[in-house]
């Protein structure tokens, strides 16, 4: 018989496959990444907000916090259309290596929103990401639009998790995801509608092997995970949480090597700097485990993936 704890740690690495799996949707999705993010986000509100009808959750919020709320659900739009931006111009490997930046940003951009002092590891982690970043850029030149976005992406991302950090002291999850999805939803809209040739016949024209594929993306892959995730960090320790999140990149390119290995074949170079990325990014994990590092740390930034 599994033990609870057993059981919630089954849990976190299926949230954390099922993280890894939104890059490989983001392959087999055939429309473009505006419109892909809009019909994910248009989804995942419907569902949240039948989530918090059936369970009851109060959803009443403040203006001033709406509006803080809306900010960030353009942030994790702009993160979710130069993620999908990153893998439509190149492939799931290059665009999960750079994601894994996310950390180096996330030691830059914590010291300024919750104003502590730079830890020395970070800036040297900083450096040897860098290195990575650069090593793949000399050997896959050919997606470095790809890997620009990947950064700009991982960015965006890191920006996202720390501000949702200092909104979880005053509001649930559940509160939080759908008003940053309901803004991100109007946000797109309004891009489409003023640059993107609005909501025409073939915009609502996907093929059903689409639609299956954005309905995952936006049940499994985003509502599921945001409300799953927040019960696992209620009985593991957020360390082992932000941890095992951040083997996401890892999961995600293996699968992407397996389902698409003539697309995901990659050059000897770029294994070579992706391990540095991400061998930097586990270690600056477990050297935090030392300093005791909370719940507003444990929202990992893929969990809103």
């Amino acid at each position: 018989m599994l033990s609870d704890k057993f059981k919630n740690y089954l849990h976190l690495h299926l949230l954390v496959f099922i993280a890894g799996f939104t890059a490989i949707l983001g392959e087999l999705i055939s429309i473009t990444a505006v419109n892909l993010v809009w019909y994910r986000m248009v989804f995942a509100t419907l569902l949240m907000f039948v989530y918090i009808k059936l369970s009851k959750v109060r959803s009443g919020i403040s203006l001033k916090s709406v509006l803080k709320l809306s900010i960030a659900g353009i942030i994790i739009a702009l993160h979710w259309i130069t993620f999908f931006g990153a893998i439509e111009v190149s492939n799931v490997s290059i665009t999960l290596a750079m994601f894994s930046t996310g950390a180096f940003f996330a030691s830059i951009i914590e010291p300024v929103i919750f104003r502590r002092n730079i830890i020395w590891y970070e800036i040297l982690f900083g450096v040897l990401v860098i290195v990575g970043v650069f090593i793949i850029t000399q050997s896959e030149r050919e997606y470095l639009m790809g890997i620009v976005l990947g950064i700009v992406s991982a960015f965006l991302s890191s920006l996202f998790a720390v501000l949702n950090g200092s909104f979880l002291k005053k509001h649930s999850a559940t509160v939080i995801s759908f008003y940053e999805f309901l803004s991100g939803v109007a946000f797109i809209s309004l891009y489409l509608l003023c640059f993107g040739g609005g909501f025409s016949k073939p915009f609502f024209s996907i093929t059903t092997s689409d639609f299956w594929c954005l309905f995952i993306l936006a049940s499994v892959c985003t509502a599921y995970a945001f409300i799953a995730s927040v019960h696992v960090m209620k009985v593991i320790s957020p360390y082992t949480v932000v941890l095992t999140y951040n083997l996401e990149p890892l999961y995600g390119i293996v699968i992407a090597v397996l389902l698409f290995p003539e697309k995901e074949k990659m050059s000897t170079t770029f294994y070579y700097g992706a391990s540095i990325i991400i061998a930097v990014v586990l270690l600056n994990a477990l050297l935090k485990s030392n300093r005791k590092i909370n719940c507003l740390g444990a929202s990992p930034r893929d969990i809103q993936r």
